[in-house]
Formats: structure tokens, C-alpha cells, sequence
């Protein structure tokens, strides 16, 4: 699968992890996993280099009371991880990785957000959208490099871990990327990997140009203007469309309403044209012309 089909459900992930986590907690992941902790040494003992990974996605994820007991076995999933109360969580690898373990990282740091998740008290309701928040999140404070970079196409080992689409994957990391200012670019093994990843940048861009963002295209700034003045005739006017990401309301001075670019909490404004807001989730500054 490619595309955004899981596109709300991840934005929704995002404002999720701000509401819950706040700005500074989500601050202090500025730094992701580096490509050393992640790698396998070629003559490393298999078991011992699980848990050396294991331990750098707790560490990453500041769980220093939690210890991963990692096991192979034959399963359908690439991976399974026994939510408890803790301090011991038992993680489930197919053993199909001790063949690739290259991409073990990658699923350890699936389940090891499970457990962060877990002890956060976030989810949301229904397996799918939950194991979506879970890449979600893995994705966005700095370890989900790892699962868009296992993706691969060639043949015989082709393969995709997570459940957001590689497009999905770029999205979030490129989000990410402007939000840290850090690029993951430069990590990226599998090309599959880095296309996603430039895909996903350009669909992240066009949320920095959404009017009444001022940095709009011109054919965005013309539906605007339009729509802003038919929302001034009282029920004449149904509304912009439903892509259009922006709302007007009243009663009283015209107001509009659209998503943080960064976090994608709603941001309210007063129509009266340029002016600079603050997010209040992410305290992202905006430069908007209403």
C-alpha cells in the first residue's frame, strides 16, 4: 500500500502526543536514534546485540526501570510485545530476523513505544488506529527512521514493517525534520526508503502553505478570498470545501479556524488580515494573513 490513506488518523497521533506529552517533554527528543546504536556487528553474538539494541530504545525513550526480555519465534507478525505493569516486558521477534538483523532496531523500537504508550496512558480506540499512533509516534520522537528505513523492494526480500505506508513514514519524519531541524536523509540504506521519505516531505511542505498561511500559492489565496467572502453573507453560503482545511464562523466578527501546520491543533483567528499567531500546543509562531 502507498499514498496517505491513514492521513487523519497520523495527524491526529501528532496533536495526540503534544496534548498528552506536552511541548517540552516532545522538546527533549530533539535528537534521534543515531545509525551506531541501531547497527549489528558482523561477528556480534545475536542475543547480546538484541539486548544492546533494546537497552538504546529504552534509553531514547527515558524508561531506565523498564527491561526488555527479547525472544525469537516462528509468528506471523514481525513482532509482539506482552503490555504488563512492568518493570519486565517480554518482546517477541519472528525469527526471521535472526537472518536480518539489520532491521531488528527497527521493530524493537515499534514495541518498546508500545511500552512508553503503555506507561503514558495513550491510545486510541480500535487495534488499527492504535498501532498507527504507535508509528506514529515512533516516528516523531526520533526512532521511526528505522522502521521506513527496513522497507525494501528487490525481489524475494522485499519487505515493510509498520503499518503507515512509506509516504506515511516520510511524512511524519519530514515533520519531524522541520520541526528538530534535524534531516534524516543521510541514514537512509534501502533507496526505497529515501524516496518515501522525499515524498513525504513535499506532502508535509504543503501544510506550510495552506491559507490563511501567508506562504498560500496563489490559486490556494484566490479560493480564499473567495470563500472569506461568501462566509460574510449570512446562510448563503455552504462553506469551503471539506479540503480546504479552513473554517469561517460567527456570529459577531468573522472568525477562521485551521490546523497548526506543525501540530495540527486548531488555531482560531480573527478575520482582519496579516498578523503573526502563536500555537498554543507546540508554540509554533505563524506568519498568517486572514
Amino acid at each position: 500500500m502507498h499514498g496517505y490513506p491513514h492521513l487523519d488518523t497520523v495527524r491526529a497521533a501528532v496533536t495526540a502526543l503534544y496534548t498528552r506529552m506536552s511541548y517540552d517533554t516532545v522538546r527533549t527528543f530533539d535528537t534521534a536514534v543515531p545509525p551506531a546504536d541501531a547497527a549489528f556487528g558482523q561477528d556480534e553474538d545475536l542475543h547480546l546485540g538484541v539486548q544492546r539494541v533494546a537497552r538504546a530504545m529504552v534509553a531514547h525513550l527515558r524508561l531506565p526501570d523498564a527491561r526488555m526480555i527479547v525472544s525469537f519465534r516462528t509468528m506471523r507478525h514481525a513482532s509482539n510485545v506482552e503490555l504488563t505493569a512492568g518493570p519486565e516486558y517480554f518482546i517477541e521477534l519472528n525469527d526471521r530476523f535472526r537472518n536480518h538483523r539489520g532491521d531488528i532496531a527497527a521493530a524493537l523500537a515499534h514495541e518498546v513505544m508500545h511500552i512508553y504508550l503503555h506507561r503514558l496512558g495513550l491510545s486510541f480506540p480500535g487495534t488499527h488506529d492504535n498501532e498507527i499512533l504507535t508509528d506514529t509516534a515512533t516516528a516523531y520522537l526520533g526512532a521511526g527512521w528505522l522502521l521506513l528505513d527496513a522497507y525494501r523492494e528487490h525481489g524475494a526480500v522485499s519487505q515493510k514493517l509498520g503499518y503507515l505506508t512509506p509516504e506515511e513514514f516520510g511524512y511524519v519524519l519530514a515533520k519531524r525534520a522541520l520541526f528538530f531541524g534535524e534531516d534524516p536523509a543521510p541514514w537512509f540504506t534501502s533507496p526505497q526508503a529515501y524516496d518515501a521519505y522525499r515524498a513525504g516531505r513535499l506532502r508535509a511542505l504543503r501544510d506550510t502553505r495552506q491559507p490563511p498561511l501567508a506562504a498560500a500559492g496563489r490559486g490556494a489565496r484566490r479560493r480564499y478570498v473567495k470563500d472569506r467572502r461568501a462566509a460574510r453573507v449570512p446562510h448563503r453560503s455552504p462553506g469551503p470545501p471539506p479540503d480546504a482545511g479552513y473554517l469561517f464562523d460567527g456570529p459577531g466578527p468573522l472568525r477562521v479556524s485551521f490546523p497548526c501546520p506543525a501540530c495540527h491543533q486548531r488555531i482560531r483567528l480573527p478575520v482582519r488580515g496579516p498578523l503573526r499567531a502563536r500555537c498554543a500546543l507546540c508554540r509554533t509562531e505563524l506568519e498568517c494573513d486572514t
